[in-house]
């Protein structure tokens, strides 16, 4: 039996196609239909650290540690004051809503507001109040009944509030705004406990990254942060059942909710039988912090879509039929079907040649990026604010948005890419990597990239090892 332990012990620490073979001998071994093989089970599954799986009921944490943020103020009155004696009413900053009246409507004067609007410059910009923000009102009460409880939250202690003392202002889901609203005045920032977690999450798509996301409890923000990451190497909207994302990140979570994803560390994207890995690396030069596993920057020379788009309407052709014309001619773009207003992004740098209404195109904008590439946005509804002939964009700026204008059916941006004067296909352009990584750092970086492969394969045997036990 010892010899057991120590091999599943063995297998455990390997990776993954390693692990796999070991099983095979676990399996066998569990046929022994002897006391030994219950013993030796129970006793391997004690080994087993826990881990759950993003793809189970509830996302698993790389390691198991977290990172809680500290309370700035103190543990008994984390807001800076005791609000045991006083009344509380809540509510919301409505629309047309400034600060100074919404402390007016709390029942502060003029002058008192403006005393406190002065206090509080350094820490609370009154101009950045947004609507629908949350509040809270604390009072002094206004009679004190000896051995009577004072409702907090009743209308009988809305009419005995006295004067207001304090306003707690909800900045963000994290943190507030602290107003002492009786001289004299301030304003302090509560910062609330933030944890910072260590996530996996393994998703396998089978209807939307959206829907099974959510199917396997892993919070849409991750989204954002691949969506980010990937811009120049997988379409998200072009995305098909069987695409899987493996992916070590960290989360920020405050009062038990998840308020961001806030560093994607490693991501293995597969798509027809091809991974593409990502490695988070910092060279601390203020520039790319993505590579794939050769060290070549994840960042492209463009990106692989101008706009968020709904569908392809009409793709890349010689011989299309035009929907208003009926005639057979060259449509050398790619329609991309959206909603009007919706922003339209120049896929890199470059500079503006023109923007003008060119008849059958409508609003177009064209834009050289280099010397071999140029691309122009067609039937606009109108251009990006500012922008100029002439004037220099960056990848991702809004040029415009999507219409309808010139010979269109509907509103949809057609947009076109010519390498060395010649028309190609928007969709099968190759777009060259970005700087690759110093190498002063490569054998850093490679060291990097095989910590993160081996904590995902660790995860995946842990996985499977207990799949197998339930099979037992």
């Amino acid at each position: 039996m010892f010899h057991f332990f120590t091999f599943f012990s063995t297998i455990l620490s390997t990776t993954l196609p390693e692990a796999l073979s070991g099983y095979v001998f676990i399996l066998i071994f569990a046929r022994m239909k002897t006391p030994v093989k219950i013993l030796s089970i129970l006793a391997a599954v004690s080994f087993l650290p826990f881990m759950s799986s993003c793809g189970g009921s509830r996302p698993a944490s790389a390691d198991g540690e977290c990172e809680v943020c500290e309370d700035t103020l103190s543990v008994e009155h984390p807001l800076g004051f005791c609000p045991d004696s006083l009344i509380v009413t809540e509510g919301v900053v409505k629309n047309g809503q400034f600060f100074s009246t919404l402390l007016g409507s709390l029942g502060m004067s003029a002058q008192e507001a403006y005393n406190l609007t002065q206090a509080c410059g350094d820490v609370f910009d009154v101009k950045t109040l947004r609507v629908g923000q949350a509040y809270r009102a604390y009072y002094s009460p206004r009679h004190s009944v000896e051995g009577e409880a004072t409702s907090r939250h009743s209308e009988e202690g809305e009419a005995r509030r006295g004067n207001l003392i304090y306003l707690v202002y909800d900045r963000d889901r994290s943190s507030s705004i602290v107003f002492s609203c009786q001289s004299p005045y301030e304003a302090w920032v509560y910062e609330k406990p933030v944890t910072i977690e260590k996530r996996y999450a393994d998703v396998t798509i089978s209807s939307s990254l959206w829907n099974d996301m959510r199917a396997a409890d892993v919070s849409p923000l991750l989204i954002v942060g691949l969506s980010d990451i990937y811009a120049w190497t997988v379409d998200f909207f072009a995305l098909q059942k069987g695409d899987r994302f493996r992916v070590l990140y960290e989360e920020k979570v405050c009062d038990g909710e998840v308020i961001a994803v806030d560093t994607v560390r490693y991501a293995i994207f597969s798509h027809g039988g091809e991974d593409f890995p990502m490695v988070m690396y910092n060279q601390k030069d203020g520039g790319n912090m993505w590579w794939n596993e050769k060290g070549e920057s994840m960042r492209k020379a463009f990106l692989k879509a101008p706009l968020n788009y709904s569908r392809i309407s009409s793709g890349f052709s010689y011989a299309r039929k035009h929907p208003v014309t009926r005639r057979v001619q060259p449509h050398t773009g790619v329609d991309y079907a959206a909603p009007k207003g919706t922003p339209v992004m120049s896929i890199g740098d470059g500079v503006v040649t023109s923007m003008k209404y060119e008849g059958a195109g409508g609003n177009t904008v064209r834009i050289r990026h280099n010397s071999v590439y140029s691309t122009a946005y067609l039937h606009l509804s109108k251009f990006g604010p500012g922008l100029k002939t002439g004037q220099r964009v960056r990848q991702g700026q809004v040029i415009g948005y999507v219409g309808s204008t010139g010979r269109s059916t509907g509103p949809h941006l057609d947009f076109r890419v010519w390498k060395n004067g010649t028309p190609i296909n928007p969709l099968k352009m190759e777009s060259p990597p970005a700087e690759p990584i110093k190498e002063s750092n490569r054998q850093d970086f490679k060291a990097t990239h095989k910590m993160y492969q081996t904590q995902v394969d660790s995860i995946q045997a842990r996985s499977i090892a207990s799949q197998l036990f339930d099979l037992l």
